[in-house]
């Protein structure tokens, strides 16, 4: 039986081209040519479809999910309309093949050079959540992503595994870094499945700095990386696991102590090549089904500074970053996020679109929230994307 191709209703057709002026506000149009033509992807034809009007459509169909591609084009055209004029893209073939091949010329580095200029930690000073005593509070953390199950696709990401062989779906994995108080996920970086996180992480801790305190869970540790992460002067924060040796060596005012970590047994046993950490172990009560206790180490040392009862609330702060990521997977959609391009530069491409469409309506919302002195995190992302597709008044949302 033939697929039925999904249309967009005729009544949400005003909002839907205003959805992609807010995009165009968001991710200017100079800049997105300027980020065409460093990589040697504008456009070579007049007759053929402008690629600048290719970077908002693939930020679209990742906001459509479920709408023809096709019909977002269509959209898509219909809302940069004031900003491109007619010549060229009224007359451009769009058939789903066409788009599949304009969008291979334009591959994905304009797209990853776009998020990387135009993502990064964005809440104000003052904002509640966003601040813990003038470090801007980031989390570490990775997800995947399915695509289509085709040949070029498994072959560059590969499958996880499963109970009987492996999963249904090739599967990107990525890690990113996220500003507590907005859920803005920046410095993301993606890899085939069988990377493991720690390796993907290392390019993302890279962009942490000294004005930063980052949190991680205990999967993230280990002696090399911490070392990598230290490199940054950035405040670090991260949950370890429970055979980590941890002696007491120095005990603080506050519960806390100094210990020192090693790289390997025969450091150890020499005392060579240590670094010095602050420990803070505690147990969490009144909660159901906690662990039995949590360890984690700092290289922030004063206690009167940063107390330890604090550090360990705001090492719960971390669990944002699983809210943002359930955001960025299931929310921004209204759907479960199943990458749908099949070939492996085009899932990048679709990768990065999905990070600027999550970011572009983040924005919005710590806009929102410092108009009227609130925390960002307190808002609806859900209602946020509601009122992007819905309600954005033309005149804020078509750039002159």
């Amino acid at each position: 039986m033939a697929r039925t191709k999904a249309e967009l209703a005729v009544g949400a057709r005003l909002a839907d081209y205003l959805t992609v002026g807010f995009l165009a506000m968001n991710c200017p149009v100079d800049q997105v040519r300027r980020a065409l033509t460093a990589n040697n992807a504008q456009s070579k034809r007049q007759r053929g479809l402008p690629h600048e009007v290719l970077v908002y459509f693939v930020m679209a169909m990742v906001l459509y999910a479920n709408v023809a591609y096709e019909e977002v084009l269509r959209l898509v055209i219909e809302g940069l309309r004031p900003l491109l004029g007619d010549d060229g893209v009224s007359k451009a073939t769009v058939s789903k093949g066409a788009i599949s091949q304009a969008r291979g010329q334009v591959g994905v580095a304009p797209l990853r050079q776009l998020y990387r200029e135009q993502v990064s930690p964005n809440g104000p000073p003052g904002m509640p959540g966003v601040w813990y005593a003038g470090l801007r509070v980031m989390a570490i953390d990775g997800s995947t992503l399915d695509m289509p199950d085709e040949v070029a696709n498994a072959k560059r990401f590969g499958y996880p595994g499963a109970s009987r062989g492996s999963s249904a779906f090739p599967q990107l994995r990525f890690v990113a870094m996220a500003e507590c108080g907005t859920h803005t996920l920046c410095y993301a970086h993606p890899g085939p499945y069988a990377t493991g996180e720690l390796t993907l992480a290392e390019p993302v801790i890279d962009q942490a700095d000294a004005t930063m305190l980052v949190t991680a869970d205990r999967n993230f540790y280990g002696y090399a990386f911490w070392q990598r992460a230290l490199a940054t002067r950035a405040t670090l924060l991260f949950r370890v696991k429970r055979n980590l040796r941890l002696p007491r060596e120095q005990e603080l005012a506050d519960g806390s102590y100094l210990t020192t970590v090693y790289a390997c047994a025969k450091d150890r046993r020499r005392k060579t090549n240590g670094t010095v950490v602050r420990v803070i172990e505690y147990l969490l009560d009144g909660i159901p089904d906690p662990e039995p206790s949590y360890r984690l180490i700092t290289n922030w040392f004063d206690p009167d500074a940063a107390p330890a009862v604090e550090l360990a609330a705001l090492y719960h702060r971390r669990w944002t970053i699983e809210q943002t990521l359930d955001e960025f997977k299931v929310h921004l959609a209204d759907r479960d996020v199943v990458l749908r391009s099949k070939r492996p530069e085009l899932v990048e491409q679709e990768f990065y679109a999905l990070l600027l469409a999550h970011a572009a309506i983040r924005r919005l919302m710590t806009q929102a929230a410092a108009a009227s002195s609130q925390a960002a995190e307190d808002l609806s992302f859900i209602h946020a994307v509601r009122v992007l597709k819905r309600r954005l008044p033309a005149s804020a949302a078509i750039p002159p």
